[in-house]
């Protein structure tokens, strides 16, 4: 008997298969699921971030040693922790009857050019910058509805920071990312369900989700830089149920990107890639995904007034946290915090353009890397990255005064080739020793060199 598929039939089991081979993963609100989603490609290739603290924290833009450095919390250490060197440096600047809510009034930005920011952001040679949309102040850097009042748009400089500086970071190629605090210090309807114990969800249904709802479904941004979850638990932040519907539903759920601060515990064992703590470093090769966040300013997030110039980072400081982040698997977001009026001031310009300097001849050493077999060679004050295609990058950041660089963990072969970059002109000579291969650098003037920080030999062919 010979028998036909109806047009029908043959419809539906295309729709069938195209639904199978086609369709896109869907994930529960559970962390066996989450967990599983795997990092859109972009954020590895990045490894270079710009992290951006501004917020109505940058008025006062004080730290006091003796009560925590960080600028941005400053309302904190004013009003709940009440130390002595700001509450008295506080009285003294503003008077006794002046409150950190009055600083929304003083907040004016004149000198605020996004565009200026952005070209700064490119010249750095970040692929991605994350902006504070809100810090543990409750301030909103966009018109929120769920903060009435207490926003950047109705108060203060009148106007949507987060839509200015994603537009204008976005049209230089850079991905867009905001950085949002899950709790908010002294947010009445937080410290009731705190109070609570976190069996109440006043802040979180009225606050909470829908400030995010409203962040990602405005700006898209392709990274959320969750913080301030350390007080309650995850199951009270909904944190799984967030990121069911940014990773299901979302219109950035093929390229968003999040963290792994989603409740008290959840950093270094839950979400995205790893932070684990601030200014993490481990120095060893990690089985996770991570980032290296971190300040220019050793001692706070949001600009400071009184900072002094051995608080910066020298840009040596800044290779070396480069250098040894890429090289064990992380990416490097690099803080700064802009003034209320809105500058960058010179000091994070000069440290953001020196980078970029840096990485215009040494890029291929840093994006779209992966680790190597071995990390670093402390003797050398080496660290190692490998290209997809098997070069081996070596980033000498100490130039030996006896000219010759020491290895110990590359092995030769019969093609091996060698370089530094940005002087490919320059034959350089190299020999393998009983502990390993003995580099000798070009004997140039100082000045001749393609920079003045850390150097990379391009090694071909080795193992």
């Amino acid at each position: 008997v010979k028998t036909t598929m109806q047009p029908a039939t043959i419809c539906t089991f295309l729709l069938f298969i195209f639904s199978v081979v086609f369709a896109r993963p869907q994930y529960t609100p559970d962390w066996d699921s989450l967990d599983k989603r795997p990092l859109p490609n972009w954020y590895d290739e990045s490894k270079f971030g710009i992290f951006i603290h501004w917020g109505l924290f940058s008025v006062p833009s004080y730290g006091c040693s003796g009560g925590g450095a960080s600028g941005e919390w400053y309302w904190w250490v004013l009003r709940g922790e009440k130390n002595p060197c700001l509450v008295d440096w506080h009285k003294k600047t503003y008077g006794d009857d002046f409150k950190y809510e009055d600083f929304a009034s003083m907040w004016h930005t004149p000198l605020f050019d996004p565009d200026q920011w952005a070209d700064i952001f490119y010249a750095s040679g970040a692929k991605y910058v994350v902006l504070t949309s809100k810090h543990h102040e409750g301030f909103t850097n966009w018109p929120s509805n769920n903060s009435w009042n207490w926003n950047s748009w109705d108060n203060g400089p009148h106007q949507d920071n987060v839509g200015m500086v994603s537009a204008a970071v976005r049209k230089r190629g850079l991905h867009m990312g905001l950085y949002h605090s899950l709790f908010e210090w002294f947010n009445p309807l937080y410290l009731t369900d705190r109070s609570n114990n976190g069996t109440t969800s006043l802040y979180t249904n009225t606050v909470l989700h829908p400030q995010l709802h409203d962040i990602v479904n405005t700006y898209q941004p392709e990274l959320i830089w969750s913080d301030g979850d350390w007080e309650m638990n995850d199951t009270y932040w909904k944190s799984q149920e967030f990121l069911a519907w940014l990773y299901n539903e979302s219109p950035v759920r093929d390229t968003v990107v999040v963290n792994d601060r989603w409740g008290a515990g959840d950093a270094c064992h839950h979400g995205g890639y790893f932070t684990c703590d601030d200014r993490y470093n481990p120095g060893v090769l990690q089985p996770h995904k991570w980032e290296n966040a971190l300040t220019i300013d050793r001692h706070s997030w949001g600009y400071r007034r009184n900072a002094r110039l051995e608080d910066m980072l020298s840009i040596e400081e800044l290779l070396y946290e480069l250098a040894s982040t890429v090289a064990c698997g992380g990416n490097m977001l690099l803080n700064v915090g802009p003034t209320h009026e809105g500058m960058i001031v010179p000091i994070f310009e000069e440290r953001l353009r020196q980078i970029g300097a840096w990485l215009k001849i040494n890029g291929e050493s840093i994006y779209s890397t992966i680790p190597w077999r071995a990390q670093n060679d402390t003797m050398a004050s080496t660290w190692y990255t490998q290209s997809k295609k098997g070069d081996v990058y070596a980033i000498v950041l100490d130039w030996p005064p006896s000219g010759i660089v020491k290895l110990t963990e590359p092995k030769l072969t019969s093609e091996t080739s060698m370089e530094i970059l940005g002087m490919e002109n320059y034959a350089i000579k190299f020999s393998g020793t009983q502990n390993g291969v003995s580099v000798i650098l070009p004997d140039v003037p100082f000045t001749e060199l393609p920079n003045p920080h850390a150097w990379v030999i391009k090694m071909s062919n080795v193992l």
